[in-house]
């Protein structure tokens, strides 16, 4: 094997590994988004839960 294949072997590893890292990239950038609107749902949650139980020891229950 001569040195201008090991070049070109390199040079193609090396490509192969950009497009491994475009494509990992991509799924990082997907699952930010997924956590991100996980996050806003959970603060959602918690600000209900907080007026359910700040009124929720004063307010009167409808009879039934």
């Amino acid at each position: 094997m001569g040195v201008t294949d090991k070049l070109w072997d390199a040079l193609t590893t090396v490509i192969k590994m950009s497009d491994n890292m475009v494509s990992l990239n991509g799924s990082v950038k997907a699952q930010q988004a997924k956590v991100e609107g996980l996050t806003e749902r959970v603060i959602r949650l918690e600000a209900t839960l907080e007026l359910l139980l700040r009124t929720g020891g004063s307010a009167r229950k409808l009879p039934r």
